[in-house]
């Protein structure tokens, strides 16, 4: 099962035993009115709490681009949104009609199943609007049923984040994506990939700046948080969950402020100002922080580029068998997932090991078998055994010493 796999049981589940993962418990047209701005009009069911959902389903500066996804986080639950933007001929919406159609669900592993329909559904809004028929169809079908008596706003279930998951379970975890997402992900990035890694396995909040459209950014989100997959048992109680929250806007400043760990995505540049909120600001392809105990982590060290020459040649092999076999079944997704994922068991079977020794010493020889630089990565080191609450002795001579 992955994050949010179906045989999780919870104390929210036990309120709402038939809340599936894969059930849907709203959905809602918000549309651009001239007037108001942004709002809800029209949703199922009617009493559920859809504040700020206008918000979060039609990203700021979405009327520059025609079609865009978005990925967000409403209370508990994951919410994904397909806008459009149609020209009309019409004075009273200043020649252009902007929806968005959009669903919540406890999971957002499983909201990719409904992204055509609601690609549909958007056209079919702005061509026809005000006709919900499929929309109400879409949601009695869908819908998690609610006990007798149990409020839809009272039924929060615990949201499952991307943390420990099975190694022969993880397929579970993906969300359908463009073709090559992840390959784009890792060419963008390039060797600042293994930046991005660090920060993300030392639980940082992460933002992602970038203008619309969204939703390959909210992908970056995702990647971000698939860095970070540790599966061995034991490792990771006493660090913080990584949260993907996806698309965040100036509504959610007070729930990230809350906040010790997350991955997200904005539009609002007027973020990269309230330095409060996060330790990474990811501006395309730079990534940086205003933390000073952070900066040398944002230098790529010579174990870096290593592991980024093993991902490519790892990729290239992978590309070749597919080519000559016409093997398809495995995927450059599993490719990534595996390849850090492996890693940072890598990292952690080591830091068990020299903890269950006597002498508990970390020594630069540790540090080169776990892929790392014992000068270059030091900061990084010293971090990760705090955050995952190792007591072990790191001994690396400093460079500048005889």
């Amino acid at each position: 099962m992955g994050p949010a796999g179906r045989g999780c049981r919870t104390e929210s589940s036990l309120l709402c035993p038939q809340l599936e993962d894969d059930h849907i418990v709203a959905v809602f047209v918000v549309t651009f009115d001239p007037r108001s701005g942004n709002i809800v009009e029209w949703c199922l069911p009617q009493d559920m709490d859809l504040e700020g959902v206008e918000f979060k389903s039609m990203a700021s500066g979405s009327h520059r681009v025609q079609s865009d996804f978005i990925y967000f986080r409403k209370g508990s639950f994951f919410g994904l949104a397909c806008f459009a933007n149609m020209p009309v001929e019409s004075e009273l919406e200043r020649g252009a009609r902007m929806k968005s159609v959009g669903i919540l669900s406890p999971s957002y592993t499983l909201l990719y199943r409904y992204m055509h329909f609601l690609e549909n559904q958007v056209r079919h809004q702005l061509e026809i609007p005000g006709h919900y028929t499929p929309l109400e169809a879409f949601y009695e079908d869908k819908k998690g049923i609610l006990p007798p008596g149990v409020n839809v706003q009272a039924c929060q279930p615990t949201v499952h984040w991307l943390s420990t998951v099975h190694k022969h379970l993880y397929p579970e975890m993906k969300i359908t994506h463009p073709a090559g997402c992840m390959s784009q992900f890792i060419k963008f990035f390039g060797e600042q990939i293994f930046v991005l890694w660090k920060f993300a396995l030392l639980r940082k909040r992460i933002l992602i700046f970038s203008p619309p459209p969204v939703g390959v950014v909210c992908y970056r989100v995702y990647c971000c948080c698939c860095l970070a997959n540790v599966t061995l048992p034991g490792v990771g109680a006493t660090a913080p969950e990584s949260k993907p929250f996806f698309y965040v806007n100036v509504a959610d400043i007070e729930t990230l402020d809350d906040e010790v760990s997350y991955v997200a995505c904005t539009t609002e540049k007027i973020f990269e100002q309230k330095q409060d909120l996060y330790d990474v600001y990811v501006d395309n392809q730079n990534v940086k922080t205003h933390l000073e105990r952070l900066q040398p982590l944002l230098r790529v060290n010579s174990a870096d580029k290593e592991k980024y020459r093993r991902l490519n040649d790892q990729r290239q092999l992978l590309m070749y068998t597919q080519e000559v076999d016409g093997d398809c079944s495995s995927c450059e997704e599993d490719l990534f997932i595996l390849f850090f994922m492996e890693q940072n068991n890598r990292i952690f079977q080591t830091l068990l090991e020299v903890a269950a020794s006597q002498d508990k010493t970390l020594t630069a020889d540790h540090a080169r078998s776990m892929g790392l630089d014992p000068q270059g990565d030091r900061n990084f080191l010293l971090d990760l055994l705090e955050v995952y609450g190792f007591d072990l002795m790191l001994v690396i001579d400093n460079p500048c010493c005889p």
